[in-house]
């Protein structure tokens, strides 16, 4: 059983939820669909105040470059483009539809035929990113011109608490083993591995006797950050991927599960990406569940439907090691809101950071073999250029450092403060050089003209 070097095991807590089946979530009296719910440009409305939509019509087209497709989640009347609170604490376009509550739906076009080119054509046009939690545009990842060899299939779901992956692989086992070689079509991939942590032996078993054709199971460490995109291809390929390089590199890329669920979606069912399954979690739900979300739902109505109290010591967006603190139920779900979880205090600390003992355990503690606390004492001092020399660039920020720490310093969130000042002060860099450039050709012109 190939390993990453490192890591940490927090506990598990997925007992909460892992025995709730996957059911219907809350029908919101309104939604605010973010036009960024991806990496990339925020998509441009299509949509005016006023006009009457449908569930999966389309409200917004992908910008040019980077970007993504937003499609209705409800049926009813747009209200117009707002700016609305995110999880950043800053206001963002969302557009705002007041649900009628006729569900009344409308599909992609049937595909005419199953290629590598119509594949990653539908997954465009159905707007579908990385559903784990990265965002990324499917399309523009399984479009790679590079000759990939083996498709990596994320199951592991590491993260404490969340349990929605497991109860799709559980529950929708031969949807997604379509949706799995629907991704291997439009990739080239020949072989498939669905990477599934031990804790999970029942559906690695149920996706074993359904798989076949180029697809297999690999049975992984529960270790955390197994999951993450280097551990994970280590983990079932015995691949290794370089600094600086993507899996592609490897010939391998990564999708998450409920990813290649929401392609089978789109190139069986014609439904585009306008909705997913969530865990809502912690010991502060009444009722823990694995629900289908609508885009643009308000937290507020996820709580209220699972029994959730607002007033518990810590509410969470995502998993406890790498999710974000949520300080607003007026924020909305999206794409990549892989969970909502309400803990009490014992399932959270309380953090006051000490002075460093120089014991070394984030050093040891880390996947990716850096050195937190000398990256956190350069980023203090501003010597950013040291902080790179560490590594910063490399930190997948999922906090194994911060929490083996036992001076409870926020190490992960200094290298998170690097990591933003190194890629601001790239972005300058190339602004001046892009500016200095454009002078230079401005006044060769004038000479040319002279």
């Amino acid at each position: 059983m190939f390993t990453f070097s490192n890591g940490v095991h927090p506990k598990g807590r997925k007992g909460i939820s892992a025995g709730a089946e996957i059911g219907r979530g809350p029908d919101p009296e309104t939604v605010y669909v973010p036009l960024s719910q991806h990496i990339g440009r925020p998509a441009v409305p299509v949509v005016q105040a006023g006009q009457r939509v449908l569930c999966g019509e389309l409200i917004a087209k992908a910008a040019e470059g980077l970007s993504a497709n937003v499609y209705s989640p409800v049926s009813g009347t747009v209200k117009g483009v707002v700016g609305h609170i995110t999880l950043s604490g800053k206001k963002a376009d969302h557009i705002l539809i007041e649900n009628d509550h006729a569900d009344e739906k409308v599909f992609l076009p049937p595909l005419a035929e199953i290629s590598r080119e119509s594949v990653l054509s539908r997954i465009a046009e159905a707007g579908i990113v990385g559903m784990g939690g990265a965002a990324f545009p499917t399309a523009a990842k399984l479009g790679t011109d590079k000759k990939i060899d083996v498709l990596v299939v994320n199951g592991a779901e590491c993260e404490p608490y969340i349990t929605c992956d497991y109860r799709i692989m559980l529950e929708y086992t031969e949807e997604l083993l379509k949706g799995i070689r629907h991704c291997m079509a439009a990739c080239g991939a020949p072989h498939a591995v669905i990477g599934i942590e031990s804790n999970k032996k029942d559906a690695a078993a149920k996706l074993s006797r359904a798989a076949g054709n180029g697809v297999s199971v690999k049975i992984l460490k529960t270790k955390y950050p197994q999951g993450a995109e280097k551990q994970l291809v280590y983990g079932c390929t015995g691949r290794t991927i370089p600094e600086g390089r993507l899996p592609a590199d490897a010939g391998v890329l990564v999708v998450n599960v409920h990813t290649a669920l929401a392609v089978y979606k789109a190139v069986d069912e014609n439904t585009p990406c306008y909705e997913r399954v969530m865990t809502v979690s912690g010991k502060r739900a009444d009722k823990p569940a694995n629900i289908w979300v609508k885009n643009g739902t308000l937290y507020r109505d996820v709580a209220q439907f699972c029994g959730a109290h607002e007033d518990c010591a810590r509410i969470v967006s995502g998993g406890p090691m790498m999710g974000e603190p949520v300080f607003s139920l007026k924020i909305c779900t999206g794409k990549g809101t892989s969970s909502l979880l309400f803990l009490d205090d014992s399932e959270c600390v309380s953090k006051q950071a000490e002075p460093c003992i120089g014991c070394g355990r984030c050093v040891q503690a880390c996947p990716m073999g850096l050195s937190p606390v000398f990256i956190e004492r350069a980023v203090f001092d501003k010597r950013y250029d040291e902080a790179e020399a560490f590594g910063a660039d490399w930190c997948i920020g999922c906090g194994c450092c911060s929490y083996v720490c036992p001076a409870k310093r926020f190490l992960v969130q200094s290298v998170k403060l690097g990591k933003k000042v190194l890629r601001e002060r790239r972005e300058r860099e190339k602004e001046r050089a892009a500016s200095a450039a454009a002078g230079n050709n401005a006044e060769g012109a004038e000479k040319k003209d002279v």
